[in-house]
């Protein structure tokens, strides 16, 4: 029977050996090729632990008796080493408590049933609208509330959002030029992103107050950037808004949670857990490899020698608890990059900070001597404790990972045995551990941006034949230079977008052909309700995933004109201005 648990983020590598007191986080690649962690090493433990000169006291009533080394055994049985197993008590618990030791003790053997989370997995998927009071916004606040879908609109008036888009609209009040309004805690549940929210441009000499001189286009008044810069709007905004809602939305390369990334390596604060709190005798390690990886560089090693002896059969590795628990709920599962030996492990996830709780997990076989990416969806983690399945432990929730756990082990589940389980020595190369989006990947941000972006500085251009908003580029603060800065911020963010440039704005109903296109020339009209369901419908679409596309709407008469219309098949986007 395999019994474990316990876990933390932690211990950047600065030196050779592994500080295991550390937090998480990225550090230099300076290693030693025997880097292992202190309480692995030949050393005695820290002092605290029923400890007395490298020796293990206990104090009966009559009389002392200390022990060095293994515990005898009884004949036909292998020595059981105790002090190997106060070591893994204290490295997952700290300094031992004998009354809460003793406790925990009568407490597990009274009550074998697992601790249970207090509420199941609740479905998310909020769609997030910045800009949901503008032209374009609120037509996509619309069409997402008659599809049904979950919506958070993000206002910076209270009162004129509820005004418009009813008193129930869940709310909130923040500004993308300020960056300390947008809190996280704002932005939980949120996984999709339309983000409308534009420079205001009006026209100098006034306009009513329902706009109509601004919505019947550009060409019909002399303009003026009303309130915030461009640069403050579309770029700092943009820079604030990604930064906000990127834990929830996620990544489209994932998120690491051990290994190597721009040229640092994320540890966690791994520790055996082996069959020796059972009364078995096999035992592992875990170091960090320097030139183990794939191309040459470090990766952790798993390491030890299982055996079956005193009823054992199992090793493991686990991170002490993380400090903040991990919200992965943006994700879909958890990929490993490993060096496989042609045997069958798990990996353990844990969701709660008890020492002996359901772990959730997932078993995967491996090719001996190859590198693979082995990908663990959510949905493949079973909740299992002590070797057996709990049918009624509640869904696997993402969002509060506490510990990782490695094993291998003679054990599957409910009796059944490992196919690969042989005893003796083995080894498993860990080269990164981190989450995964899966196929096929949608956008998860979506951005209004505008045609044009890419053509005030472009050589040999005739203004004149331009759009008003390239022309005065520069007399609108520089307008549409600040939008392809901002369209760069999200490229370089990792998120999945698409970029939606719609030629000029109008107030027309949907309904007309659309032409698509990319390189930055086209030019006409589109309305704003069109771009609304454009941007609902690139959400859906794997084929506008990291995408930049220009749109223009045209009537029957137009598109008469314009033979042949207009095929694209967009590739994926270069950096910078051009699609």
């Amino acid at each position: 029977m395999e019994c474990f648990n316990s876990t933390k983020l932690s211990s950047p590598c600065t030196s050779s050996i592994l500080n295991l007191q550390g937090s998480s986080s990225l550090v230099c690649n300076k290693f030693s090729k025997n880097s292992v962690h202190p309480w692995l090493l030949s050393s005695p433990p820290p002092k605290p632990i029923f400890q007395l000169d490298d020796r293990l006291q206990y104090r009966q009533k009559s009389a002392h008796r200390t022990y060095r080394g293994p515990i005898l055994a009884e004949a036909g049985k292998q020595g059981w080493d105790l002090g190997r197993f106060l070591k893994t008590l204290y490295f997952f618990n700290g300094p031992p408590s004998p009354s809460k030791f003793f406790e925990f003790l009568i407490e597990k053997l009274s009550s074998p049933s697992p601790s249970e989370p207090k509420k199941s997995m609740e479905s998310s998927g909020i769609v997030l609208v910045v800009g949901a009071t503008g032209g374009v916004g609120r037509r996509v606040v619309d069409v997402l509330q008659k599809k049904g879908l979950p919506v958070r609109v993000l206002a910076r008036n209270e009162e004129k959002a509820r005004k418009m888009l009813g008193p129930d609209i869940d709310l909130i009040i923040g500004d993308i030029t300020k960056e300390s309004t947008l809190l996280p805690e704002y932005f939980k549940g949120v996984r999709k992103v339309i983000n409308a929210a534009s420079v205001i441009v009006g026209p100098k000499e006034g306009d009513t107050p329902e706009r109509e001189k601004y919505s019947q286009g550009i060409k019909f008044f002399e303009p003026e950037i009303k309130g915030d810069s461009p640069e403050m709007v579309e770029f700092v905004g943009m820079r604030n808004l990604i930064n906000a809602v990127k834990g929830s939305v996620g990544l489209r390369n994932g998120k690491l949670l051990f290994g190597c990334e721009d040229n640092g390596f994320r540890d966690l604060a791994w520790g055996a857990l082996d069959d020796v709190v059972m009364g078995g005798v096999s035992e592992s390690t875990f170091i960090i490899d320097t030139t183990g990886g794939e191309k040459g560089g470090p990766a952790g090693l798993f390491k030890g020698v299982v055996s079956t002896t005193n009823n054992g059969g199992f090793t493991s590795i686990r991170t002490k608890n993380f400090s903040v628990p991990e919200d992965l709920s943006s994700y879909d599962g958890l990929e490993l990059r490993l060096k496989g030996d042609g045997r069958r492990y798990k990996l353990i996830v844990r969701t709660s900070r008890d020492w002996d709780t359901v772990g959730y997990t997932a078993s995967f076989d491996t090719t001996e001597g190859q590198w693979q990416s082995i990908r663990l969806p959510f949905s493949s983690f079973v909740p299992v404790f002590r070797a057996r399945t709990v049918s009624d432990a509640p869904p696997f929730d993402p969002r509060s990972i506490v510990s990782l756990q490695l094993m291998f082990s003679k054990f599957e589940y409910d009796g059944k045995l490992n196919p690969t389980f042989v005893e003796g020595p083995f080894q498993l190369p860990v080269s990164s551990i981190r989450t995964f989006i899966k196929d096929p990947v949608t956008p998860r941000f979506v951005h209004v941006s505008s045609a044009g972006v890419t053509r005030p500085d472009r050589p040999g251009l005739d203004l004149s034949k331009q759009p008003p908003a390239v022309r005065l580029n520069k007399e609108l603060d520089f307008i549409l230079t600040f939008k392809l800065k901002g369209e760069d911020l999200i490229r370089e963010s990792g998120i999945p977008y698409a970029i939606v440039r719609p030629c000029a704005l109008t107030e027309e109903p949907a309904g007309a052909d659309l032409i698509f296109d990319q390189g930055d020339n086209i030019t006409g009209k589109i309305s704003r309700e069109e771009i609304a369901r454009i941007c609902i419908a690139a959400l859906e679409s794997p084929y506008a995933l990291d995408k930049t596309f220009e749109v223009d709407g045209i009537t029957g008469k137009e598109l008469l004109e314009q033979s042949p219309v207009p095929i694209i098949d967009f590739p994926m986007d270069n950096k910078a201005g051009a699609a």
